[in-house]
C-alpha cells in the first residue's frame, strides 16, 4: 500500500490529528499551534498517514506500492488527482542518479523518460499541493529479473574517433532483435548542429544510422543507447545502456574516373589532387571497378593480397598471384583497395589494368593513406558494375526514401544539440569526444576478402 500525504489540515493552522489520539496531546497541540509563525507554510503530513475516510489520497503512482516483478519497460506515472505536482523523484537502489523524466505542461502528470533497470528496486517520492496545502507520496517497487539480456556489443566509429562526412553510425547487438521499434526508439542521437537522418536495420542485431545528406564537417555526435530495461524479444531485456561520441572532420571527397584514368581529391570543397590512376580492367565483374560512393573502411601498410578470393590457389595458374601492397585504403568489403602499384605506373593515366583496384603512382598513394580516415568517401563513376548498398559501407547507393523505409519506425530522425528528452536511466557508459585515426597494420582477413591487383 503506498504512503501518501493528503493535504494538510484547516483552521488556525491547526494539523489533523489522527484518530483515536489522546486528548491531552490534542490540547497540547492545540495550544502549541496558537503561537505558531501564521505566516510560515503549514508542513505535510507524514507520508505514512492515509486520506481521509473514503476520499481518494491526492497523488497516485504507478507501479504500486509495494509492486514485483515489474516489467523495466513500463513507464513510471506519477498523477495529482487534485491539485499539482511540485516534483518527482525516482531513484534505484545503489544507482548513479535520478530516473529521467518530466512534468506535463499542467503539472498534473509526470512519466519517465526510457526503460528502467530490470532486477532492481526503486523508490518514488512526489510532491504537490492542492487547495488545501501541499500534498506528498512515495513508493517503492521492483522490476523483475529476466530470463535473458541483450547488450550493445559494438559500436562503430570507435569512440573518440574523427571520421570522414559519409561514415555511418553502426549499432551492433548480443543477440538477435525481434522488437525492432523498441529498441530504435531507445537510440538518442545528439549533435553539435541539427541533421536529419534515418535508422536502417542491416541485419537481425544490427541497425545503422546515416544522415539524408554527408555529415557537416566539424560536427560532434553523440549517441546515448537507453537499452537497460528495454523489451527485445518474449523474456529478454536490455543489461545495460551504451553511450560513446565521435567527431566529423573535414570533408574529404575522392572521385575516381575510370574512363578518364584520374582521381581527383577535394577537402572542404577544394581540389587538392588530381593524378593518374588505373582501374579495374573489366572483362569480367570480377575484374570490374565498383561504380558507386564507397567509404573508406580502413587501411594497412603493408597488405598481402592474393588470388584466393576468385578460387585460385594453385601456383601453377596463370592467374594466381601473392602481392604485398604498400599504403593500401580499404573502400569495400568485396577487396577493393586504392593503393600504392609501382608496377603499372606507365598505365596509370592511360588504361585500366587492374583486377579492380584502384591502383596509384607510390608518392600520391603515400600521400593519400596518410590523410584518409573511417568514413571519407571516394566515389568512382564510368564503369558497368554498380557497387551494392551492403557491400562494405555501401549505404549511401540506396535511395533516401529506401533508406528510411528500412527503420523499423520507418519516419526520419533530426537530431540537435539540445535533446527531446533527458538523459537516460541505468548505467550508461560514457566516452568522451577525442580525436582518433584510422588503424594501420595487416587487415584482417576474416572480415575482408583479399582483393586482386596487378
Amino acid at each position: 500500500m503506498q504512503r501518501r500525504v493528503s493535504r494538510h489540515g484547516s483552521g488556525r493552522g491547526t494539523p489533523l490529528i489522527p484518530a483515536g489520539t489522546a486528548l491531552v496531546l490534542l490540547a497540547a497541540a492545540t495550544a502549541a499551534c496558537g503561537g505558531a509563525d501564521r505566516h510560515r507554510p503549514p508542513p505535510a503530513r507524514a507520508a505514512s498517514e492515509a486520506a481521509a475516510p473514503g476520499r481518494e489520497p491526492a497523488v497516485r503512482t504507478v507501479p504500486d506500492d509495494g509492486a514485483r516483478d515489474v516489467r523495466p519497460d513500463r513507464r513510471v506515472v506519477v498523477t495529482a488527482v487534485r491539485g499539482t505536482l511540485r516534483g518527482v523523484t525516482v531513484t534505484a537502489r545503489g544507482g548513479t542518479g535520478p530516473v529521467a523524466g518530466g512534468l506535463s505542461a499542467d503539472r498534473r502528470t509526470w512519466r519517465s523518460r526510457w526503460a528502467l533497470q530490470p532486477g532492481t528496486t526503486y523508490r518514488v517520492a512526489a510532491t504537490g499541493t492542492d487547495g488545501d496545502g501541499p500534498t506528498r507520496a512515495e513508493s517503492r517497487f521492483t522490476t523483475l529479473t529476466p530470463a535473458a539480456t541483450f547488450t550493445v556489443g559494438d559500436v562503430t566509429p570507435r569512440s573518440g574517433e574523427v571520421v570522414g562526412v559519409g561514415m555511418p553510425l553502426v549499432v551492433t547487438f548480443s543477440r538477435p532483435i525481434t522488437d525492432r521499434a523498441a529498441v530504435e526508439r531507445a537510440l538518442e542521437l545528439r549533435t553539435s548542429r541539427p541533421v536529419t537522418g534515418a535508422w536502417h536495420w542491416t541485419g537481425a542485431g544490427q541497425v545503422a544510422f546515416r544522415p539524408r545528406r554527408y555529415w557537416p564537417a566539424g560536427l560532434r555526435v553523440t549517441l546515448l543507447a537507453h537499452t537497460a530495461g528495454v523489451r527485445a524479444a518474449p523474456g529478454v531485456y536490455g543489461a545495460a545502456g551504451h553511450s560513446t561520441a565521435f567527431s566529423v572532420g573535414a570533408s574529404r571527397i575522392s572521385t575516381v574516373d575510370t574512363r578518364r584514368h584520374r582521381m581527383t581529391v577535394r577537402v572542404d570543397g577544394r581540389v587538392v589532387r588530381r593524378e593518374p590512376i588505373s582501374a579495374g580492367k573489366g572483362g569480367r565483374r570480377a575484374y570490374t571497378t565498383a561504380s558507386g560512393v564507397h567509404l573508406v573502411m580502413g587501411k594497412g601498410d603493408p597488405v598481402v593480397m592474393t588470388s584466393g578470393w576468385m578460387g585460385v590457389t594453385d601456383r601453377g595458374d596463370p592467374r594466381f598471384y601473392r602481392l604485398t601492397v604498400r599504403h593500401a585504403v580499404q573502400i569495400s568489403s568485396s577487396g577493393e583497395y586504392v593503393h600504392s602499384a609501382p608496377w603499372s605506373v606507365g598505365s596509370q593515366g592511360r588504361e585500366n589494368v587492374s583486377h579492380g583496384c584502384v591502383n596509384a603512382a607510390p608518392g600520391f598513394a603515400r600521400w593519400f593513406y596518410g590523410q584518409s580516415q573511417r568514413g571519407d568517401v571516394v566515389s568512382v563513376i564510368g564503369t558497368t558494375r554498380s557497387l551494392e548498398w551492403n557491400n562494405g559501407w555501401g549505404y549511401w547507393q540506396l535511395p533516401w526514401s529506401a533508406w528510411v523505409a528500412g527503420g523499423a519506425l520507418g519516419r526520419p530522425v533530426t537530431t540537435g544539440p539540445v535533446t527531446t528528452g533527458p538523459v537516460a536511466t541505468g548505467p550508461v557508459a560514457t566516452g568522451p569526444v577525442g580525436t582518433g585515426a584510422v588503424g594501420s597494420g595487416p587487415v584482417s582477413r576474416s572480415r575482408t576478402r583479399p582483393p586482386s591487383t596487378r
